[in-house]
């Protein structure tokens, strides 16, 4: 993974994030967020994986259901938030990947074994980002009143 600080103000930064073959999407995000110390970002990507576990909240477990690919993938979309959850920054991300036949899969990212790269702009949010979490469904989401920042209504 390599990454570089491409625009910086008012204590706001962006990144490009590029992974390399064989790095570890989920994983290694999350650790450039705890390296970097992101408190609130949001992160949009793109590239290819040869190997894929997508994720699907299932409302009856409280939890989600992983289905893994082996296979070439475009990394059509990736889209999510960095936020803190008990005091360290979680990544919550989702994909959609495209199959050789253009057909497309999609859901939330557990895991993306990079292949040939992933091109991630991690833009911090002017607040920091706090996750809670929801008692009917179990999931740690963001919590707008214990995030910091301007509120509107």
């Amino acid at each position: 993974m390599r990454s570089r600080l491409v625009y910086e103000h008012g204590g706001l930064r962006t990144f490009v994030v590029v992974l390399d073959r064989g790095d570890e999407a989920f994983a290694d995000l999350t650790g450039f967020a705890a390296e970097h110390g992101l408190t609130g970002a949001a992160l949009t990507g793109v590239g290819g994986c040869r190997e894929a576990t997508l994720g699907y909240f299932d409302p009856g477990l409280s939890d989600y259901r992983g289905t893994r690919f082996e296979e070439q993938l475009e990394v059509l979309s990736l889209i999510g938030d960095i936020a803190v959850h008990e005091g360290r920054p979680v990544v919550h991300a989702h994909l959609v990947l495209g199959r050789r036949d253009s057909s497309a899969i999609g859901g939330h990212l557990m895991r993306a074994v990079v292949f040939p790269t992933m091109e991630i702009v991690v833009t911090e949010t002017p607040s920091h980002l706090r996750k809670r979490v929801d008692r009917g469904t179990g999931l740690a989401l963001i919590a707008l009143d214990e995030s910091s920042g301007p509120t509107s209504r």
